[in-house]
Formats: C-alpha cells, structure tokens, sequence
C-alpha cells in the first residue's frame, strides 16, 4: 500500500481521564505532527464519565431504553473531543473536533451496539489537507435513519481503526494505560509476558474471548483492511505489540485469555428452544457462544453489552417459565494457530483444569482456540492454570 502519511491514534478514557492528561496526550500528538504525519486521532470519554452516565440512568429506571442511552452516552466522548481539540490548540496546532456522525461514521440502526456499515471521511480529508489535526468522539456514528448509535463496549478501537482504513492510514495506534498485548492479564498472571506481534487472527479471537485490550470488531476491520494496528502505552511514544503479522514462535500458544462476567441461558424443549431463540433475537443480543443440540439450547453472551438485561431477562421467565435456566459463567480460552484441532492440547488443557481442581462445564474449539468453559469463581485459577502449562513451560 503507498504511504499517505496518514496515522490515526485512539486514546482511551484513562489516557484523557483530567485536564494534565489531556495536556500530555496533546503534546503526543504534537510530536507526531512534528514527525511530518497527518494526525487523526479518536477519544473516549473522560475516565469514568461512561460508567457515571449509565449509574445515571439507572438511577432513572434499571432498564433504560436502547435509543435514550445511546443520546446519553455519546455525550462522554464529545466532551473529550472539544477539550482535546482546545489542548492541541493550545500546542499551536490548529484542531478541529467532530461527533462520529460527522466523521462520517455511518451504522446500522442497532443501538447499544451498532455496527458500522460505511464510512465517508471526506470532511476529515479536506481538514488533513487544510493542515489540521482531527479530533474525532469514538464509540459512535449515525444510522441510515439518521439516529445516533453507539458501538458497544471498546467502540472507540473500532472508529479508530475504521476511520484507518477509509483514509487508507500508514498504521493505527490504540494507546491505553497498558504497554500492549500480554500472554495473559498481568493483573492476574505475574509471570504474563508482553507480545511484541501477534496476528490479526489470533488477536481476534483473543479479543472476543475477553481480552480487553483491544475490542474485537476493530480486529476485524484491520484484518479485511490489512491495516497494522500498534497498542501501546500512551506514555511512549513507540514500543508496543504490533497486531498485524505472527512470528515465528517455539510455542504453538499464543496467549491465554479468561472472562468472568458470562450469562448463560439454557433452554429446555422444541418450543421454548424456538422462543428463546426468537426473544435473544429481538433484543439484539451479541452471543459469545452458542450450543444447539436436539431440543437443548445453550447460550453465553457478557452482561454488559445488554443495558436492558433486567426487561430481557423477565421476558425469557415469562414466555419459558420452568423450561429456563438463567446462571453465572465464566470461560478461559488459549489462543494459537491450529491448537483447536490438536487433541493432544485439548487433552493437556482438560488435564490441566482437573489438576487445578477445575470442574469443567464445556469445552468448545475452533482452528485458533480451545475455550475451557467453568463456574464464576474459577476462572483466575484456570487462567493461571493454563498459562503456565502452556506459555511458561
């Protein structure tokens, strides 16, 4: 791909979380203007403005309506969009902010977790080539309805990264209070090493399984783009894990990656198997896995990309009544190229649960992945479990 000049940095919420750290990242982005870059950058809102939105709201009704949060919500990233446009400013750069539907961020009319479906940066374009830096709000855009969504949980990296590849960007920096992508989550594994690359295929799946370093939907837009994404710390200026390309490695696994908030639905029955189904579609749910067998469903998706879970959930008792089982879950998922179809892995991985005094409730495998699925409190335990059967050893 010829080089444009072109870098599109995202800025999470703790990167921007007061005034001095506003100040710092526009100095950042300063350095990189001076580099002779043409520098788009896209933010989150400020620290825990989101969370403080959405305690708001359910202060007002424990279900909120999809369509008002989303009014809500968007709120956070435009206010860290103009404060960070006067820092830049304030650097002697000229700035200039846009909402994401000005950005020309357009979506499907999901909300609470749209998808963007197109992006038409001209208005972005035209400020690069007036010599500006372009400030953009992450986590949302504008349906074809003309009604603002946002994009669900790390929507920022997939702005980010959508916005790079219709500028047909040099790369993409995801820069956050971490240094990049870890075998494990340090906070949970002391021994987690930094990944200095990983594919994008891996890192997808790594990112839909809990990772939380970068969100799985700008995966797969760098991925079809063939857009290098670098995660990194904000405090540095380069360093990092490179998401773009595998290295050669002595171990076939990659990473290890656990998730503890996991709801699973299970449905009992021809009938209720048919509405379950039908309700999870109504409400938009994002499954993390489902299972499907004869008259048995089963299905996991995260308790937080469902803001109305409290309506949904009374909707399922009341059309299923005793053919339903709601529980908590958790999962630990290993990450590799080809691990899902090796048995002598999966057998380890089993293996090294009942070592740990894991009960299992499910495992499930595709080429990349092998997901251990387990209650709740046990999914620390595995994660470090498995890591240091698979990555220390």
């Amino acid at each position: 791909m010829t080089p444009t000049g072109i870098v599109v940095q995202k800025y999470g919420g703790s990167s921007v979380a007061d005034i001095d750290k506003l100040r710092q990242v526009a100095k950042r982005i300063a350095r990189t203007k001076a580099a002779g870059k043409k520098v788009v950058v896209v933010v989150s809102a400020m620290g825990k403005t989101t969370n403080a939105l959405i305690d708001k709201a359910k202060a007002v009704t424990q279900s909120p309506s999809r369509r008002e949060l989303d009014m809500l919500l968007t709120c956070g990233e435009r206010e860290a969009m103009a404060l960070l446009a006067m820092a830049v400013t304030e650097e002697g750069l000229d700035s200039i902010s846009f909402t994401g539907s000005q950005a020309g961020i357009m979506t499907n009319d999901r909300h609470s977790g749209a998808r963007i479906v197109e992006v038409r940066p001209f208005r972005i374009e035209d400020e690069l080539e007036r010599g500006k830096v372009v400030i953009v709000a992450g986590f949302q855009g504008v349906s074809y309805k003309r009604e603002v969504t946002t994009l669900g949980r790390g929507g920022s990296d997939t702005t980010a990264v959508a916005l790079a590849a219709a500028l047909r960007a040099d790369y993409c920096e995801i820069c956050s209070d971490v240094d990049g992508v870890y075998t494990a989550d340090p906070r949970v594994v002391s021994a987690a090493e930094l990944l200095h690359a990983i594919s994008h295929d891996e890192m997808l799946e790594l990112a839909a399984q809990g990772a939380k370093v970068l969100h799985d939907a700008s995966v797969e837009f760098a991925r079809k783009s063939g857009i290098a994404v670098y995660a990194r710390a904000t405090g540095k200026d380069g360093g990092g894990t490179r998401i773009d390309w595998s290295p050669e490695r002595e171990r076939q696994v990659a990473a290890v990656s656990g998730q503890g908030n996991l709801v699973r639905v299970k449905a009992s029955g021809g009938a209720a198997v048919e509405n379950c189904l039908q309700i999870l579609e109504a409400a938009s749910i994002p499954l993390t896995h489902l299972d499907l067998e004869g008259k048995e469903l089963r299905a996991w998706f995260t308790i937080a990309d469902v803001p109305d879970w409290p309506a949904v959930k009374q909707k399922l008792e009341t059309v299923l009544g005793a053919a339903l089982e709601i529980g908590d879950e958790g999962a630990v998922t290993i990450v590799g190229h080809g691990i899902g179809g090796n048995p002598s892995i999966i057998v380890r991985a089993r293996q090294t649960a009942i070592g740990a005094g894991v009960p299992l409730n499910a495992v499930s495998v595709s080429p990349l992945r092998i997901t251990l699925w387990c209650d709740r409190q046990h999914v620390d335990d595995l994660t470090r479990a498995l890591h240091k059967t698979f990555v220390e050893s």
